[in-house]
């Protein structure tokens, strides 16, 4: 009897162990599972948000704006077929006259353009009716916008020589000096080639068709050959706006990849066009630079800088960090308030994020003592910034503190937080004062146009063709964004260069004539 209780007692004693064993069994699998499911649904999380992003690239509009609606890439071809519409129902024989649509007030045109007048008199002085003399009271006035193709023209240089017969000599006066010594360019020629290849990114080989339906053949290798002694010419003025730029205590920089033709294979390499950027809340001229190099190292940054003192406004990227290393540089690190929203806005767009909304709204907030204090002193948007900056800033990262915790690690809203906690300290840098800027807006929006214009030229030829149009692009961009016309600052100065001397280069920089003024006072 013991015994048979003894053995019951065991096979009770096994039967419990392994129901235990399947139940830790089942456990560990149930965990095992529940982890699996957590990172598959981080990673779902991500494809989603990144698949909105592209969609938002490929489809969308490019603007970051939380409120503006979506619009069709064939909005421009339904407001042609609605114009086109009206036209054809004004042009019916209608019975009865149709009260024409009112039409919104267009821009006047502008006042520098030329007026070329076409008066329309009456036939006669006299009254139709009664045969009275006919007193102006008015005049009804309309203006049309017209333009001219290319218009090509010669200039002819004329040298009466003379000669003395005593002496037995001949005097002419010389040629005035020009960029191409014996060229049949002249400088306004050479303006245009350059602004249509840099500014409008129309390849040689169309330059060269706009010239031919003029009846005025221009070869590719001369054009060329143009380009590249334009290049040459202009280069002093580049490495002097370079000088003026580095004297400012707050530079903004970004990088945009170009392609570069690899003659060895065929192919191409990826370069990048590096861009430095003035700060706007400074006093001075504003001034683009752009540096042609053939990697993204962050060498090409040290060697641009060269020991350059100040607070330097960049993105994440891991190439600008040896910059704010204590050891190696006295930069101080400037973070960009619009990449860390972009962050939240990709996340709002790809699931409506509830978390996401919040911090877009927290944002604005920032952006709209921004805009307040826009034309204020520095003194005073400083005093702004302490009042009103501040307190959103310390509130949004105490929410964010707090939202973090309770979100699982993976996901986009983790990362989309993770990023501007990390950076936090560079982010909040700027509302402690009243000169640094709160995003890299400026530079980016300097490089959009580059970066556009790359669909048309592709790659560029050569590194060597590359740093000349980085150059090119310096000058030019810097004329815009001191509200010259780059044609007609061009045009000028390549007019004047040859014989221009170098004591008074600063003359000759693209910036606004009160600007010039301002320096020349400094060095005088």
């Amino acid at each position: 009897m013991q015994s048979c209780a003894r053995k019951y007692s065991q096979s009770q004693y096994w039967h419990h162990f392994s129901r235990v064993l399947r139940y830790n069994n089942a456990m560990k699998t149930h965990a095992k599972q529940a982890n699996e499911l957590k990172l598959l649904e981080a990673k779902n999380q991500a494809l989603i948000l990144e698949l909105a992003h592209l969609r938002r690239i490929r489809y969308g509009v490019k603007s970051e704006a939380l409120s503006q609606p979506q619009l069709s890439l064939f909005e421009e071809d339904w407001q042609a077929d609605i114009s086109a519409i009206e036209a054809e129902i004004e042009q019916l024989p209608l019975p009865v006259p149709q009260k024409k649509r009112a039409r919104a007030g267009r821009q006047p045109l502008p006042d520098h353009l030329p007026r070329i007048e076409h008066r329309y008199e009456p036939q006669s002085c006299q009254c139709k009716q009664c045969g009275s003399k006919l007193v102006k009271i008015g005049e009804d006035v309309t203006e049309q916008l017209d333009v001219k193709p290319a218009e090509f023209f010669v200039h002819r240089h004329i040298r009466p020589q003379y000669a003395c017969r005593c002496c037995e000599t001949v005097v002419a006066e010389p040629v005035p000096p020009a960029v191409i010594d014996g060229g049949m360019a002249a400088p306004g020629l050479l303006a245009w080639i350059a602004i249509a290849k840099y500014l409008d990114h129309l390849p040689l080989y169309r330059i060269a068709q706009i010239a031919a339906r003029e009846g005025v053949t221009l070869s590719l290798s001369t054009l060329a050959e143009w380009i590249g002694r334009i290049g040459v010419a202009l280069q002093p003025l580049v490495d002097r706006l370079i000088w003026h730029l580095l004297q400012g205590r707050v530079l903004h920089a970004d990088e945009t990849p170009v392609a570069q033709l690899d003659p060895g294979n065929g192919k191409t390499q990826r370069a990048y066009l590096w861009a430095y950027r003035s700060n706007d809340f400074e006093l001075g001229p504003r001034i683009i630079v752009f540096d042609y190099q053939t990697s993204r190292s962050g060498k090409h940054a040290q060697n641009f800088l060269n020991r350059w003192q100040g607070h330097l406004l960049v993105d994440d990227y891991g190439g600008y960090k040896v910059l704010f290393s204590k050891t190696a540089s006295p930069c101080t690190e400037l973070g960009c308030w619009a990449h860390a929203r972009r962050k939240f806005f990709d996340l709002h767009q790809a699931n409506a994020s509830t978390v996401a909304y919040e911090v877009l709204q927290r944002i604005g907030g920032l952006y709209a003592v921004e805009a307040e204090g826009k034309h204020l002193s520095t003194e005073a948007r400083q005093i702004l910034r302490a009042e009103k900056s501040l307190p959103i800033l310390q509130s949004l990262h105490d929410w964010l503190l707090q939202t973090r915790f309770h979100t699982a690690d993976g996901g986009g809203t983790a990362k989309a937080i993770d990023y501007t906690l990390k950076r936090w300290q560079s982010l909040i840098r700027y509302a402690r004062s009243g000169h640094l800027p709160i995003d890299n807006n400026p530079v980016e929006n300097t490089i959009r146009p580059i970066a556009l214009g790359k669909k048309n030229w592709l790659f560029t030829g050569s590194e060597r063709a590359g740093k000349r149009a980085a150059a090119i692009q310096t000058l030019l961009g810097t004329a815009k964004l001191n509200g010259l016309n780059p044609a007609q600052w061009l045009a000028g100065t390549l007019e004047k260069l040859p014989t221009w001397p170098n004591s008074r280069i600063d003359e000759l920089l693209p910036f606004a004539p009160e600007a010039i003024e301002a320096l020349l006072k400094e060095c005088g």
